[in-house]
Protein backbone atom coordinates (compact mmCIF):
# COMPACT_ATOMS: atom_id res chain seq x y z
CA UNK A 1 0.00 0.00 0.00
CA UNK A 2 0.85 3.44 -0.89
CA UNK A 3 0.11 6.52 1.44
CA UNK A 4 -0.41 9.79 -1.29
CA UNK A 5 0.05 12.97 0.82
CA UNK A 6 -1.49 15.72 -1.81
CA UNK A 7 -3.50 18.36 -2.28
CA UNK A 8 -5.32 19.40 -5.20
CA UNK A 9 -2.46 21.03 -7.02
CA UNK A 10 -0.51 20.44 -10.23
CA UNK A 11 1.91 19.14 -8.51
CA UNK A 12 -0.58 17.27 -6.29
CA UNK A 13 -2.69 15.57 -9.64
CA UNK A 14 0.70 14.61 -11.29
CA UNK A 15 0.85 11.73 -8.67
CA UNK A 16 -2.89 10.36 -8.70
CA UNK A 17 -3.36 10.49 -11.94
CA UNK A 18 -0.17 8.07 -12.19
CA UNK A 19 -1.41 5.98 -9.41
CA UNK A 20 -4.66 5.76 -11.16
CA UNK A 21 -2.78 4.97 -14.88
CA UNK A 22 -0.96 2.03 -12.93
CA UNK A 23 -3.99 0.85 -11.22
CA UNK A 24 -2.07 0.57 -7.79
CA UNK A 25 -3.52 0.74 -4.43
CA UNK A 26 -2.86 3.68 -2.20
CA UNK A 27 -4.37 5.89 0.47
CA UNK A 28 -5.28 9.95 -0.43
CA UNK A 29 -4.16 12.02 2.81
CA UNK A 30 -4.53 15.65 2.07
CA UNK A 31 -2.27 18.19 2.99
CA UNK A 32 -4.38 21.39 2.91
CA UNK A 33 -1.89 23.79 2.03
CA UNK A 34 -4.40 26.52 2.85
CA UNK A 35 -4.12 25.95 5.97
CA UNK A 36 -0.42 25.81 5.98
CA UNK A 37 -0.93 21.81 7.25
CA UNK A 38 2.99 21.21 5.16
CA UNK A 39 4.57 22.60 8.34
CA UNK A 40 3.56 20.20 10.75
CA UNK A 41 6.30 18.04 11.83
CA UNK A 42 4.49 14.76 11.53
CA UNK A 43 4.66 15.83 7.32
CA UNK A 44 8.14 17.17 7.23
CA UNK A 45 9.43 13.96 8.22
CA UNK A 46 8.05 12.71 5.06
CA UNK A 47 8.45 15.90 3.09
CA UNK A 48 11.91 17.72 4.50
CA UNK A 49 11.15 20.67 2.06
CA UNK A 50 7.13 21.17 3.15
CA UNK A 51 5.93 20.63 -0.33
CA UNK A 52 3.38 17.92 -1.65
CA UNK A 53 3.16 15.26 -3.01
CA UNK A 54 5.10 12.90 -0.89
CA UNK A 55 4.69 8.98 -0.86
CA UNK A 56 5.46 6.41 1.39
CA UNK A 57 5.63 3.02 0.00
CA UNK A 58 5.12 0.71 2.69
CA UNK A 59 5.44 -2.44 0.65
CA UNK A 60 9.28 -1.24 -0.56
CA UNK A 61 10.23 0.89 2.97
CA UNK A 62 10.49 3.75 0.59
CA UNK A 63 9.82 7.66 1.19
CA UNK A 64 9.92 10.12 -1.27
CA UNK A 65 9.24 13.74 -2.13
CA UNK A 66 9.23 15.81 -4.99
CA UNK A 67 7.15 15.01 -7.95
CA UNK A 68 9.08 14.15 -10.89
CA UNK A 69 11.00 11.80 -8.44
CA UNK A 70 7.93 10.06 -7.34
CA UNK A 71 6.96 9.61 -11.12
CA UNK A 72 10.33 7.77 -12.07
CA UNK A 73 10.21 5.95 -9.04
CA UNK A 74 6.27 4.75 -9.70
CA UNK A 75 7.05 4.03 -13.49
CA UNK A 76 10.75 2.43 -12.41
CA UNK A 77 8.73 0.06 -9.73
CA UNK A 78 6.05 -1.23 -12.61
CA UNK A 79 7.76 -1.12 -15.60
CA UNK A 80 5.14 0.81 -16.85
CA UNK A 81 5.03 4.66 -18.24
CA UNK A 82 8.91 5.19 -19.19
CA UNK A 83 11.22 2.82 -21.73
CA UNK A 84 12.83 0.58 -18.92
CA UNK A 85 16.59 1.87 -21.10
CA UNK A 86 17.52 3.37 -24.57
CA UNK A 87 17.41 6.42 -26.24
CA UNK A 88 13.16 6.57 -25.28
CA UNK A 89 13.89 6.27 -21.65
CA UNK A 90 16.02 9.34 -21.98
CA UNK A 91 13.43 11.63 -24.41
CA UNK A 92 11.07 10.82 -21.07
CA UNK A 93 13.39 12.29 -19.48
CA UNK A 94 14.40 15.33 -21.25
CA UNK A 95 10.47 16.29 -21.66
CA UNK A 96 10.21 15.23 -17.59
CA UNK A 97 12.78 18.13 -16.73
CA UNK A 98 11.22 19.84 -19.41
CA UNK A 99 8.33 20.47 -16.73
CA UNK A 100 10.33 20.54 -13.79
CA UNK A 101 12.65 22.95 -14.90
CA UNK A 102 10.51 25.02 -17.41
CA UNK A 103 6.43 24.61 -17.42
CA UNK A 104 6.48 24.48 -13.61
CA UNK A 105 8.07 27.11 -12.65
CA UNK A 106 7.48 29.25 -14.74
CA UNK A 107 3.63 28.53 -15.06
CA UNK A 108 3.50 28.89 -11.23
CA UNK A 109 4.55 32.22 -11.62
CA UNK A 110 2.05 33.29 -14.14
CA UNK A 111 -0.75 31.60 -11.39
CA UNK A 112 1.00 33.89 -8.82
CA UNK A 113 1.28 36.98 -9.85
CA UNK A 114 -1.60 37.29 -12.81
CA UNK A 115 -3.99 34.97 -11.18
CA UNK A 116 -4.07 35.55 -7.29
CA UNK A 117 -2.01 39.09 -7.39
CA UNK A 118 -3.43 40.88 -10.22
CA UNK A 119 -2.43 44.54 -10.76
CA UNK A 120 0.47 44.44 -8.09
CA UNK A 121 3.19 44.00 -10.66
CA UNK A 122 2.44 45.17 -13.70
CA UNK A 123 6.16 43.88 -15.30
CA UNK A 124 5.91 40.55 -13.39
CA UNK A 125 2.45 39.96 -15.15
CA UNK A 126 3.76 40.83 -18.70
CA UNK A 127 7.39 38.86 -18.03
CA UNK A 128 5.33 35.55 -16.81
CA UNK A 129 2.87 36.15 -19.15
CA UNK A 130 5.06 36.44 -21.99
CA UNK A 131 7.09 33.30 -20.83
CA UNK A 132 3.77 31.36 -20.36
CA UNK A 133 3.06 32.10 -24.02
CA UNK A 134 6.59 30.83 -24.91
CA UNK A 135 6.73 27.93 -23.51
CA UNK A 136 2.80 26.52 -25.36
CA UNK A 137 4.57 27.13 -27.97
CA UNK A 138 7.00 24.85 -27.70
CA UNK A 139 5.05 22.12 -26.42
CA UNK A 140 2.22 22.78 -29.50
CA UNK A 141 5.66 22.60 -31.97
CA UNK A 142 6.43 19.00 -30.31
CA UNK A 143 3.12 18.09 -30.44
CA UNK A 144 3.24 18.51 -34.02
CA UNK A 145 5.39 16.41 -34.56
CA UNK A 146 4.19 13.74 -31.81
CA UNK A 147 1.51 12.42 -30.35
CA UNK A 148 2.81 12.52 -26.84
CA UNK A 149 5.51 14.91 -25.76
CA UNK A 150 8.51 11.38 -25.87
CA UNK A 151 6.35 9.74 -28.40
CA UNK A 152 4.15 6.94 -26.55
CA UNK A 153 1.88 8.55 -23.50
CA UNK A 154 4.24 8.74 -20.68
CA UNK A 155 4.93 10.16 -17.31
CA UNK A 156 6.08 13.66 -19.39
CA UNK A 157 2.31 13.95 -20.06
CA UNK A 158 1.13 13.13 -16.94
CA UNK A 159 3.63 15.55 -15.28
CA UNK A 160 3.06 18.30 -17.71
CA UNK A 161 -0.91 17.79 -18.32
CA UNK A 162 -1.96 19.12 -14.32
CA UNK A 163 -0.20 22.73 -15.44
CA UNK A 164 -2.08 23.23 -18.82
CA UNK A 165 -5.08 21.96 -17.20
CA UNK A 166 -5.35 25.57 -15.41
CA UNK A 167 -4.55 27.47 -18.48
CA UNK A 168 -7.80 29.47 -17.74
CA UNK A 169 -5.41 31.23 -14.48
CA UNK A 170 -2.81 31.62 -17.18
CA UNK A 171 -5.20 33.54 -19.59
CA UNK A 172 -4.66 31.47 -22.29
CA UNK A 173 -6.17 30.35 -25.42
CA UNK A 174 -5.79 26.45 -25.83
CA UNK A 175 -7.22 27.04 -29.61
CA UNK A 176 -4.15 29.12 -30.67
CA UNK A 177 -2.34 26.31 -30.26
CA UNK A 178 -4.09 23.06 -32.13
CA UNK A 179 -1.63 20.39 -31.67
CA UNK A 180 -1.44 21.22 -27.80
CA UNK A 181 -4.90 21.42 -27.48
CA UNK A 182 -5.42 17.96 -29.05
CA UNK A 183 -3.16 16.41 -26.80
CA UNK A 184 -4.93 18.23 -23.80
CA UNK A 185 -8.54 17.09 -24.77
CA UNK A 186 -6.85 13.19 -25.43
CA UNK A 187 -5.46 13.25 -21.99
CA UNK A 188 -8.44 14.65 -20.51
CA UNK A 189 -10.71 11.91 -21.51
CA UNK A 190 -8.69 9.41 -19.95
CA UNK A 191 -10.59 7.51 -17.08
CA UNK A 192 -7.39 7.31 -14.95
CA UNK A 193 -7.32 11.05 -15.06
CA UNK A 194 -10.48 11.55 -14.50
CA UNK A 195 -10.10 9.95 -10.95
CA UNK A 196 -6.60 11.20 -10.17
CA UNK A 197 -8.25 14.96 -10.87
CA UNK A 198 -10.22 14.49 -8.02
CA UNK A 199 -7.94 13.27 -5.60
CA UNK A 200 -7.89 14.39 -2.57
CA UNK A 201 -11.51 15.76 -3.18
CA UNK A 202 -13.42 17.35 -5.84
CA UNK A 203 -13.22 21.12 -6.02
CA UNK A 204 -14.03 21.64 -9.93
CA UNK A 205 -14.31 19.83 -13.16
CA UNK A 206 -11.50 19.36 -15.40
CA UNK A 207 -11.80 22.56 -17.80
CA UNK A 208 -12.57 21.66 -21.59
CA UNK A 209 -12.16 24.70 -24.17
CA UNK A 210 -14.26 24.70 -26.88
Amino acid sequence: MIDLYTWTTPNGRKISIMLEELSLPYKAIGVNIVKDEQFEPSFLKISPNNKIPAIVDHDEGVSLMESGAILIYLAEKTGQLIPISGHGKYKVLEWLMMQMGGVGPMLGQTHHFVFYNEGKSPYAEERYLRETARIYGVLNKRLGDEEYLAGDYSIADIATWPWIARYPRQRMELQDYPNLMRWYKEIANRPAVQRGYDVPNKVEEIPIPD
